[in-house]
């Protein structure tokens, strides 16, 4: 691995972004006619909605943000909308097994992040403080946008926004005018590293305030190609996707709206199961498919625009999420085929008012809500003898008709003072936690309760360069699955009950610099989170009759994270752009006995840098290296882990192209060249080896 790797490629970069920081405050901010700043400070396009639940800029909130549209979605046609998190400011790609993958936010993942989709949280009773399945099961072809918030959010977003927040926006087509007009989309691509296909037809039809949209889409993979020709098998798994959306004006400031999304991978195999890992002389299963996964959201919206003094906007969302999580699993050289039926009914109601204090205090908004989850778990197994057929239906994965009920009020307000804005919140959040009685474990009842908050600074030293920093206290309480697993676990782990959990909690605090002149945008973003009464899996120090280890969780620790994430974008000219990102974590964590070790899966330094030119003709190039040093800091945890290798992830570069023409109005074509070198090589904390060399092409029709 090349010296830069350890350690030079940052020191570099810094320098680098603030050279060129440097730069654009001196001159890059005013014109050749000598305008002033004010007047040249470039217009970011992009609006985001998640850090402050409002319509701004990423530059104009004080919160770390990362935006990826739909645009992009198409040039890298990913098999899962977490891979579009690659190479992005504080972000890190992990995938278990194809058809799977989760990002890890300033090193925490799963439950520690909240995920959303359109407003409604996805993160269900029983979704993983670990890597789990549940983000691929949103079809990254229907997304608008999808956008990050790095770093706590409690008062807005409260349980599981430790780590950041993740929301998926779906599409929203609009038209104007009383005529009714159409329009719609055709999408495919082609990978050849895994005879992939991706087919995507949506379609539109509307007028001003009534607009009925809805699409259909279909992934066909086979099984991976990695690096130097070798192949991963099995790995070949579908998916098939639908969603439909129609939204209503009820007057000139009254929007319903009601949407449906489908998703299910009929089998998707778990390649860390399927095949001996690290340490391993033979798989930790015979059989092992998800069959299926699925999930079906019903959604809807109410809208309302108002000049009353108690609110500007009001909306109410009302939502049904039902996730089902079945697999079928057969140990090593055990006789034993278990059938598992596992789902998930997470209703949620929610009000937000934005609520500006008088017409005389322009700017200054309080935003204020209430929301209401319940989540209802069904869970049962079949167990079936193969050598003589006979079956039995036994206990699940988790103790069947687990209810998980939250409740919190929230506020947060925004105050202007010239250059200075802050925001402050405070949220209170109430659950009950309710297992039924098990052979196993007696019934428990939790009623877990916390107030959490936040604040944020953003002061504009000058135009276009703002320095900010966020503080924030979040928490989690113990699900379903941290408090009644029972079973198999990757790892050749057993996973035994504990009706004992606490809530965790996070303090998070970052300070960053955001800027953005004529021809170039950056950000560097310093943080630091002190992560407490961490739910982990302990081993007892017991083995089951077939020898896996018997693990249960525990508030174990107290973990210590920090890091640098930076990005960087330069515009030579109209057809020239040069950016960088690279991302540094480090991760401690220490017992009540004062052992410190690292902390688990800890990204290696990573990140992106390539350019896009337009030379004109409707053509676009996109050549960029993505890259990751070693990981030798493993946790015990980590070295004892099939997926991770005991002597340390080796650090890899990869050499990629992005070729896209717009061929006419209505027709773009692409071309991807990745991993042209073949490099043989495993995302750290993956339990797959990533794809070999690629060539894919896709095709967008309109009409």
């Amino acid at each position: 691995m090349p010296l830069c790797f350890k350690g030079g490629i940052l020191p570099s970069f810094l320098l680098l972004l603030v050279c060129f920081s440097s730069t654009g405050i001196a001159s890059g901010l005013v014109d050749d006619e000598g305008d002033s700043p004010a007047q040249e400070t470039r217009v970011l396009e992009t609006v985001q909605v998640t850090a402050t639940r409002s319509e701004q800029s990423i530059y104009a909130v004080s919160e770390a943000v990362t935006v990826i549209d739909s645009e992009a979605v198409n040039r890298h046609a990913p098999e899962l909308l977490a891979e579009m998190l690659r190479g992005t400011p504080g972000t890190f790609f992990q995938q278990t097994t194809p058809g799977q993958g989760i990002p890890i936010i300033r090193g925490l993942k799963g439950s520690q992040v909240l995920h959303l989709v359109d407003g409604m949280r996805l993160n269900n009773a029983f979704f993983r403080n670990a890597p789990n399945q549940y983000l691929g099961l949103v079809d990254a072809y229907m997304t608008q946008n999808m956008e990050v918030v790095r770093g706590s959010a409690p008062s807005l977003y409260g349980a599981d926004a430790m780590g950041g927040v993740v929301q998926v926006l779906s599409a929203e087509p609009g038209f104007s005018g009383s005529d009714w007009q159409g329009e719609g989309q055709i999408y495919g691509s082609f990978n050849g590293v895994d005879r992939s296909f991706v087919a995507r037809v949506q379609a539109a039809a509307g007028r001003d305030g009534s607009v009925l949209s809805g699409g259909l889409t279909y992934q066909d993979h086979s099984d991976r190609s990695v690096g130097t020709g070798g192949k991963v098998t099995p790995s070949a798994y579908t998916v098939r996707a639908a969603d439909v959306k129609w939204r209503q004006a009820l007057g000139t400031s009254t929007e319903i709206m009601l949407s449906a999304q489908h998703l299910e991978q009929p089998s998707t195999p778990r390649v860390d199961e399927l095949l001996s890992g690290f340490g391993q002389d033979h798989p930790s299963s015979e059989q092992y498919e998800f069959k299926p996964n699925r999930r079906n959201f019903l959604h809807a919206r109410y809208r309302l625009e108002s000049d009353s003094t108690w609110f500007s906007r009001f909306e109410a969302h009302l939502a049904r999420q039902i996730i089902t999580d079945d697999r079928l699993t057969q140990g090593y050289n055990d006789p034993e085929i278990v059938q598992e039926f596992n789902q998930s009914q997470l209703d949620g109601l929610t009000l937000q008012f934005n609520s500006p204090w008088s017409k005389a205090l322009s700017g200054n908004e309080i935003v204020w809500g209430f929301e209401y989850y319940r989540d209802e778990v069904s869970s049962s197994r079949i167990r079936t003898d193969s050598n003589n057929g006979t079956s039995s239906r036994s206990r699940g994965r988790f103790p069947d008709q687990s209810t998980m009920d939250s409740t919190a009020l929230y506020a947060a307000n925004e105050w202007h003072w010239n250059a200075l804005t802050v925001r402050a919140g405070l949220r209170y959040s109430w659950f009950e936690i309710f297992l039924p009685a098990t052979a196993e474990l007696a019934a428990v009842r939790l009623r877990p309760d916390d107030l959490t908050g936040d604040i944020h600074f953003n002061y504009e030293i000058q135009p276009g360069l703002h320095l900010v920093s966020n503080v924030g206290r979040g928490f989690r309480p113990p699900n379903i699955f941290d408090l009644g697993t029972l079973g198999p676990r990757p790892g050749n782990r057993f996973n035994v009950p504990n009706a004992d959990l606490q809530p965790e909690s996070v303090w998070s605090y970052d300070l960053g610099i955001k800027s953005a002149g004529n021809h170039w945008e950056a950000e560097l973003f310093l943080f630091y989170s002190d992560y407490r009464d961490k739910i982990s899996s302990r081993f007892t120090g017991d083995l089951t009759a077939d020898g896996r280890f018997i693990v249960r969780s525990d508030n174990l620790n107290e973990v210590h994270l920090w890091g640098i994430e930076s990005g960087f974008r330069y515009l030579f000219n109209d057809a020239v752009e040069l950016y960088a990102v690279v991302n540094y974590t480090h991760g401690e964590e220490s017992d009540a006995d004062g052992l410190t070790v690292p902390a688990d899966r800890i990204p290696p330094l990573n990140g992106r840098v390539g350019f896009a030119f337009s030379p004109g003709h409707g053509l676009r190039l996109e050549p960029y290296v993505d890259f990751a040093g070693e990981q030798k800091r493993l946790s015990p945890r980590d070295a004892s882990d099939p997926r991770i290798n005991p002597a340390g992830t080796p650090g890899w570069v990869t050499f990629n192209l992005l070729l896209s023409w717009q061929a006419s109005q209505r027709l773009e074509l692409g071309l991807r060249l990745e991993n042209l070198a073949d490099k043989n090589y495993r995302e750290h904390g993956s339990g797959i080896d990533a794809a070999g060399r690629n060539l894919g092409v896709w095709f967008n029709f309109l009409f």
